[in-house]
């Protein structure tokens, strides 16, 4: 290990032990505390930092303000104020009922933090799924050590002067880095780990927190599926989906992945597509001040290795493809004929790449959905509740959208999260507030009760007591 190597372990590990010290200070935070540090992270993101946000991420890979504005900005300020408006309620003790056979006593969860946390946040929306999860940890009263992505310097520079502004280091300190700096901090005895990124580094992820113990939640990816049936309303129906699609370019973990077209509806949807794609972004995407470049070569390579692969297979390309790695631009990609042994089908796209797989009976699909890993989420275009119903009772994934997709991650009603190996645990709302809670449960006797009487020696009678409390309590 390089001495720089060894400064930097010193370092994290200095950082940690101040937290240490200072997290029961933090678990005791009051309520009026805690809206105070909420309030100020939303005017930050909101009005002190929200241009600097937009260079950055512009300055990163090519985003446009406005979308800036509605998939970073609007999904940090729309969970501090949700918060705002419920942490009132999210930390009071929630009285639960207590059977009769415990007569003379109350039970109750008391809602604590867990402590000392880790975030390990990805590149494709650096602040949205950097700052999302910290509310909720500020919210629960945790101090946070926050590492964000090593692929959008400028992002990630910005989240440590802000946050360096905004909080002393030994509650929420931001730790840059690559994935040196977060082995390091892996290693670090956390009571709870928040990852977002993909499976593969899900499991390293899992397997270091299994070595201290931590609880973890886990934001992962796979393969998102869309169905369009026969029923739906093909128009609409490829509007969003395109919508959804290249939003971020395609960089996005519940983007959908693949979609599949009733045989009756395939040519007008990519019609329609085709159609839509051209009034959101024009002929010119590389060009485009409302279309997202790739993040890094790297990536580039990697989309255009799988989009060579399924051509050498006789996949068709009937929109864009074509792509400049000098620039990082890379047209919405429409692609048909694709066969199942295909990169595009068996990984994860995570780019501006959409496979067109015609059906012609629904359980074809449900088949196909059924043979891969469990996805992050499931979209479904249909107009009848029948087949819907058929489609939701017959498959599993994180979340649903029923003709739309993605907006589920925006409803803070909604827990939001993956099932296997497209994630553990949930986020957003009081659902990341419990995500970094330890739900605390708490018994108390009031007055002498009944286990009293059925404690030994054991008795004739004692044992009629014992089958009457099986029997009816």
């Amino acid at each position: 290990m390089k001495s720089t190597d060894n400064e930097k372990a010193v370092s994290h590990t200095s950082i940690f032990e101040k937290q240490l010290l200072h997290k029961k200070i933090v678990a005791q935070s009051t309520l009026k505390q805690r809206k105070a540090k909420l309030k100020k992270l939303l005017r930050a993101i909101e009005i002190t930092y929200r241009k600097e946000i937009q260079k950055a991420l512009f300055d990163d890979f090519g985003k446009s303000p406005a979308e800036v504005d509605l998939s970073e900005i609007y999904a940090v300020t729309g969970e501090i104020k949700y918060a705002l408006r419920n942490l009132k309620y999210w930390m009071r003790d929630q009285a639960v009922s207590t059977k009769l056979a415990f007569i003379g006593s109350s039970s109750k969860i008391k809602y604590e933090p867990k402590g000392n946390v880790l975030i390990i946040a990805p590149w494709n929306f650096p602040i949205n799924l950097s700052i999302c999860p910290l509310i909720s940890a500020i919210a629960a009263g945790n101090t946070v050590i926050l590492k964000p992505s090593e692929h959008t310097v400028h992002a990630s520079a910005l989240i440590k002067r802000m946050l360096n502004d905004l909080f002393e280091e030994a509650e929420v300190a931001v730790i840059e880095g690559g994935i040196d700096v977060s082995t390091g901090l892996l290693k670090l005895p956390f009571n709870h780990i928040f990852f977002t990124g993909s499976p593969e580094i899900g499991k390293i992820v899992m397997r270091a927190a299994a070595e201290n113990l931590a609880s973890v939640t886990l934001e992962l990816g796979g393969k998102s599926p869309t169905i369009v049936d026969e029923t739906a309303d093909v128009a609409a129906a490829a509007k969003k989906i395109m919508w959804g699609k290249f939003l971020n370019a395609g960089q996005i973990c519940i983007a959908p992945d693949y979609v599949s077209v009733h045989r009756s509806q395939v040519n007008a949807f990519i019609a329609a597509s085709k159609k839509t794609l051209l009034d959101f972004f024009g002929e010119d995407t590389a060009n485009s001040l409302d279309y997202t470049k790739i993040v890094n070569d790297q990536h580039h390579l990697r989309l255009n290795s799988y989009l060579e692969d399924a051509k050498s297979k006789g996949a068709k390309i009937v929109h864009g493809g074509a792509s400049d790695l000098t620039t990082h631009s890379f047209e919405p990609t429409l692609v048909t004929e694709v066969t199942a042994d295909t990169d595009l089908m068996q990984k994860e796209i995570f780019g501006p790449i959409l496979p067109i797989i015609v059906f012609e009976d629904i359980h074809e699909v449900i088949d196909t959905i059924n043979s891969k890993e469990k996805p992050l989420a499931l979209y479904i275009y249909s107009s009848s509740q029948k087949k819907i119903n058929h489609i939701l009772k017959n498959t599993s994934s994180g979340g649903v959208c029923i003709n739309n997709n993605d907006l589920h991650f925006y409803n803070h009603e909604l827990p939001f999260g993956g099932i296997n190996n497209s994630g553990m645990g949930n986020s957003h709302g009081k659902f990341g507030f419990m995500a970094f809670s330890n739900e605390r449960g708490i018994y108390r006797q009031h007055i002498p009760g009944a286990v009293e009487w059925l404690m030994p020696p054991y008795s004739q009678l004692k044992q009629k007591l014992i089958n009457l409390t099986i029997k009816w309590f």
